[in-house]
């Protein structure tokens, strides 16, 4: 990309013009592409497992049928092929994205439709393997989508197309999470995931209206001369390939927080033992999460064997694989140099202060609401603000240029959770939880616009569909290991509270309402005012976590401004 592509900070826009590429055809075509990549998501689990269910299989069943979507979180493993390989015959006609997309959709229908037609009490492994292969495809739908949409428009529309994207998601979830329960009592479900398949359509229709993508360049793989040897070249794919497939599945189940896997893996090897001992340490608290990320590190470890050459040994294989894997790696550090390392920590924290936030339900319940109160507030005010902050964030990269408004969305997290402290001090009252959800949604869509705006800016030619489905798997892993520990703040705060280092916050809630924390000294062993004093201390320091996200984006925005302007100098 070019350094205003990296920067977004092009000569700013007027407010008419920032809105008005909403309307453009690029943003209603991701809207098209956005409801695509979101209806087989949730139809392949969470919707399949309420047919499961009313099957009458158990829950044990229905919980394995999760493992369909452990392709979302290996993504980037295949993304590779995806840059590199054409499709015969469309690339030529529809070019490289949208060619991909329509042979996506076109699979997913197949699938889905093959759902349809499958009896879960008759044909359980079957459904289970169409299930797969629509998590499989999906993924790699995703995959595609992201990399026309990085390469369709340029940086400062980038925010837009991202939240047409999300606004597209986020109505397939809904239609697929509520149409085919309410048509399954009227048709059954055969006929209710059969309209699903249909529903696909819309994305079909936004491939057909999709504008071409600039020309994708295809990264060759130099072989550097290295002669084939068809047998020991047969032997060593095999033996690659097999650790290959190994470390995703530890890394995917590290990623996914599912070790289900691991444990039938080692089961079927005769290893019952260890298989259930793996899958009660990965889903352990508080401690799972460490286990977790060990098992991405411990993958991402044997995935790095699979791909590296043999020592002294040049060989097809190990070039191809070394390559596929490593030059988009080496591309983005060769183009960001010691700016690199500082990208990808601010990739990991820019939404820190959003994921540890991993127990505001019992927060609400504790405070005193219903849950009805908490499903109105948080279903539905909280769906229409995280819209309106999507849109927001797209409006202000257009309008203010990109790194701007990545900088005030790593304020935005932050901010928006000291009100969920102040909405502590409050008691159960409803229009103060509509205002800290409705503060907390906007800034999240806000802030989550901006980073995705952001990851993409960093691609680079070529590698467009590795990189960001990288960057898209990287994100959360940090958050996952920090929002393990939660709970323990709040408990050892409320501890502290408790007669210790934090009584004085206790004076705070002198004045609430009896129902407020009523249940301390039963759930925590603290008196309720001790606990809501550990909940302000620990949005406190979640917010706190937030600056680490501040600190890094400023760095970030001055050092691509610095790179912009020895670009416009001749210094790049």
């Amino acid at each position: 990309m070019t350094s205003e592509a990296e920067t977004g900070e092009g000569e700013k826009r007027g407010a008419l013009q920032a809105l008005a590429v909403y309307l453009e055809r690029r943003s209603l075509v991701m809207l098209a592409l956005g409801f695509s990549s979101g209806l087989p998501n949730l139809l392949i689990f969470d919707t399949l497992s309420a047919w499961l269910r009313d099957a009458g299989l158990s829950l044990e069943v229905i919980a394995f049928f999760g493992l369909a979507t452990l392709a979302y979180s290996l993504k980037f493993l295949w993304a590779p092929l995806v840059d590199r390989a054409t499709v015969p015959g469309l690339t030529r006609l529809l070019g490289h994205r949208r060619s991909w997309m329509l042979v996506c959709q076109g699979a997913i229908m197949l699938g889905l439709w093959g759902v349809a037609g499958t009896d879960p009490i008759v044909s359980l492994g079957l459904m289970a393997a169409l299930a797969v292969l629509v998590g499989f495809v999906s993924a790699t739908q995703d995959i595609v989508i992201d990399a026309w949409r990085i390469e369709a428009a340029v940086t400062e529309k980038q925010g837009a197309m991202a939240a047409a994207y999300q606004w597209g998601y986020r109505i397939a979830m809904i239609v697929a999470g509520v149409a085919p329960l309410a048509l399954s009592d009227y048709a059954g479900w055969s006929v209710s995931y059969a309209i699903m398949a249909l529903l696909m359509l819309v994305g079909v229709l936004g491939v057909v209206g999709a504008p071409r993508e600039a020309q994708h360049v295809i990264r060759r793989i130099d072989t550097g001369g290295i002669p084939a040897a068809p047998a020991r070249d047969a032997l060593e794919w095999t033996i690659r390939l097999a650790l290959f497939v190994l470390g995703a599945l530890v890394l995917g189940s590290g990623l996914a927080g599912n070790a289900a896997i691991l444990q039938a893996g080692l089961s079927t090897v005769g290893l019952t033992g260890a298989g259930e001992a793996v899958a009660e340490v990965w889903t352990g608290k508080p401690w799972g999460a460490f286990f977790q990320v060990g098992g991405v590190a411990l993958g991402g470890i044997v995935i790095f064997l699979a791909a590296r050459p043999a020592p002294g040994l040049r060989t097809r294989p190990g070039r191809y694989m070394s390559a596929a894997l490593g030059e988009p790696l080496a591309d983005f550090f060769g183009r960001y140099g010691r700016s690199a390392a500082a990208i990808l920590a601010l990739i990991c924290v820019y939404r820190l202060s959003d994921f540890v936030l991993n127990i505001m339900n019992p927060f609400y319940l504790d405070m005193g609401y219903s849950k009805l109160e908490i499903a109105e507030v948080r279903k539905v005010l909280g769906a229409v603000m995280s819209v309106i902050g999507v849109g927001l964030g797209g409006f202000a990269i257009a309008r203010l240029g990109l790194m701007r408004s990545l900088v005030i969305g790593a304020f935005a997290g932050p901010l928006s959770n000291l009100v969920f402290a102040w909405l502590a001090l409050q008691g159960p009252q409803l229009w103060a939880l509509s205002v800290a959800i409705g503060v907390d949604n906007i800034a999240s869509g806000f802030a989550g616009t901006c980073l995705i705006a952001y990851m993409s800016s960093l691609t680079g030619q070529g590698f467009t569909a590795t990189q960001y489905a990288l960057f898209s798997s990287l994100y959360a892993l940090l958050g996952k290991l920090v929002a393990s520990q939660s709970g323990r703040v709040v408990e050892g705060a409320a501890g502290a509270a408790d007669g210790g280092a934090f009584v004085g916050l206790t004076a705070l809630f002198a004045r609430l309402p009896p129902e407020a924390f009523a249940g301390a000294m039963e759930k925590s062993g603290v008196t309720p005012a001790a606990l809501g004093a550990g909940y302000v201390v620990f949005f406190v320091y979640s917010a706190l976590l937030g600056t680490l996200g501040v600190a890094l984006a400023f760095w970030v925005a001055r050092s691509a401004a610095r790179r912009e302007k020895a670009a416009r100098s001749g210094g790049l």
